[in-house]
């Protein structure tokens, strides 16, 4: 599990990075095969912990951390921090 300052760090990579896309897969309750993340070529796997998640709730839990992560990057008051 990762903090959100440790997503705005890894956000803040893929930005310097020149990348021109941000892919997030979203995986089923058993997670993903070794062989899947290989075809994936993921830079980083992140998970919401031990708990399962409906795919729908996922996306929206993701999309706000890393919303919430940008703001941080830019010094936004969305996120008051601890």
């Amino acid at each position: 599990m990762l903090s959100s300052e440790q997503i705005a760090q890894e956000l803040k990579k893929v930005e310097q990075s020149g990348a021109r896309a941000l892919r997030i897969i979203i995986g089923g309750a058993d997670g993903f095969e070794e062989k899947e993340i290989e075809e994936f070529k993921a830079n980083l796997l992140w998970s919401f912990g031990p708990l399962t998640l409906p795919h729908e709730l996922a996306a929206v839990v993701a999309a706000e951390q890393i919303y919430r992560a940008s703001t941080i990057l830019r010094a936004h008051p969305y996120h008051l921090g601890h």
